[in-house]
């Protein structure tokens, strides 16, 4: 997935004092970022944070580095704090981070448990399907495919996203390589760019919401600027594609039982999960905890449903949609089909960072960025360090940091952790599982030519939020 930020910030920027945070009393750390543990935790990270960008050369799941060096980096945290005749500061800080981690970690598995439900409803599929036989111009399915993964990625995630879309490019363009790549370029940069303004479409967005510092529809003030983020770009591609129509595909697809009624349920899951945040004051994964037994009780009916209609000897229709007798429709086996190796990456990346700061070296990176070098300039940084690392622990530094800045400043890097991971096909779980899914066409060298259109359209978007949004600035 992604690469090395914090690292090399750490060890460059200057020494300062700083105070670890866990939730309960301050422990001073002055000295810490220059002890033998503190510096082998950094490097321990680093190594740990290679493997994982070499994780398709490897093929090593990236769960597994950040787990081994999550586990140790706190070992290092224990022993050092013991040192310092405080046995239980580490345990305070850890449980904090714990904390942090089961929010995410819950809310992430409804989400999950909901598409794969949707997926096994062939909801994807039938999309896919729809697009496939309308005979678009290569042009139009370019337009249709960004503009689709620009308003879906804002409810479901910028990687299922950019899955579905790119499986329309590939089945459309077939042989045309030029044309599939750009669309899959295309797809990346909307797929960020619209997950960019949502809590749903990031875990960025996410991690700020239940954090508090942003409310759900203050996102929709960064709208405009991820919509010119992946409007400019797309414009100069456009030219790039022939006005060719190739033939429509037969491919065809129906949903199944029930599919209809699980995207409801899960629009009113959202609902839900908004509502305990705003209304009652209660974190959001509660909410969607709720909306996974919607869910569970849908599934007993549907299970019931299905095969009750197929079992009828005078329904066709059952027949013909399931050719044999459908496996019972079990909720835990969506649970089970999570993709837990992310989920597990979350957990050593945000363990990962929250030891590295009991260290006081997130204090010194926040000295350095946001105070001698300006919030401005810091946050358009952070947009440029997700292009290279993953920006889900350059966010969880940047929100363990907690510099002093406006609402308008959190917008702005809530806006350039988005769509930054778009200048580069690494710097974004989109642009990796496209490069793994279009092997051999889109590539890091094809995504590369790209990039000073790319670069030019997050130039825009920064402007374009400083503009719109400078009352809050």
């Amino acid at each position: 997935m992604k690469k090395l930020f914090l690292l090399f910030s750490l060890v460059l920027a200057p020494a300062s004092v700083a105070m670890a945070s866990g939730g309960g009393e301050p422990i001073d750390t002055s000295g810490l970022t220059g002890s033998f543990l503190g510096i082998m935790a950094v490097l321990l990270f680093i190594a740990a944070y290679s493997l994982v960008i070499f994780e398709e050369q490897l093929h090593l799941r990236k769960s597994k580095p950040v787990l081994a060096a999550a586990g140790i980096i706190w070992v290092f945290v224990a022993i050092t704090f013991a040192g310092m005749g405080n046995n239980h500061a580490a345990e305070v800080a850890i449980r904090h981070n714990l904390l942090e981690y089961a929010e995410l970690f819950l809310f992430l598995l409804v989400a999950m448990t909901y598409i794969n439900a949707m997926d096994e409803r062939n909801v994807f599929q039938a999309l896919r399907s729809w697009l496939v036989t309308r005979g678009f111009s290569l042009r139009a399915v370019f337009w249709v495919t960004g503009a689709l993964s620009f308003v879906i990625s804002p409810i479901a995630d910028n990687l299922t996203t950019a899955l579905l879309m790119g499986a329309v490019a590939m089945a459309v363009g077939g042989t045309d390589k030029k044309f599939v790549s750009l669309a899959c370029i295309n797809i990346v940069i909307a797929a960020n760019a619209g997950g960019a303004f949502s809590p749903f479409g990031d875990i960025t967005t996410l991690m700020v919401w239940q954090k508090g510092i942003v409310q759900f529809t203050e996102f929709f003030a960064i709208f405009v600027p991820s919509l010119v983020n992946w409007l400019i770009p797309a414009a100069f591609m456009n030219f790039a594609i022939a006005k060719a129509t190739p033939q429509p595909s037969k491919d065809q697809y129906v949903m199944k039982l029930g599919a209809k009624r699980i995207m409801l349920l899960f629009l009113c899951t959202i609902s839900t999960a908004v509502s305990f945040h705003n209304f009652l004051h209660l974190p959001p994964a509660t909410g969607m905890m709720l909306g996974l037994g919607y869910l569970g009780f849908f599934s007993y009916y549907l299970k019931k449903r299905e095969h009750r209609n197929y079992d009828i000897d005078d329904n066709p229709l059952a027949h013909q949609t399931y050719h044999a007798k459908p496996d019972p429709f079990d909720l835990f086996r969506k649970v089970a089909r999570a993709e837990w190796d992310t989920l597990l990456f979350f957990y050593g990346v945000i363990l990962c960072v929250g030891g590295l700061s009991q260290f006081g070296y997130l204090s010194m990176v926040s000295t350095f960025l946001y105070h001698d070098m300006g919030a401005t300039f810091a946050n358009v940084m952070v947009g440029f360090l997700s292009a290279i690392v993953d920006n889900i622990p350059v966010m969880f530094a940047v929100l363990t940091m907690s510099p002093e800045m406006s609402h308008g400043q959190w917008l702005l890097v809530t806006l350039t952790a988005g769509v930054g991971g778009s200048l580069l096909s690494i710097g974004s779980a989109a642009g990796v599982a496209l490069m793994g899914a279009a092997r051999g066409v889109y590539t890091f060298n094809a995504h590369l030519k790209w990039s000073p259109v790319i670069c030019l359209g997050y130039a825009a978007s920064i402007i374009c939020h400083l503009f719109i949004n400078s009352k809050v600035m």
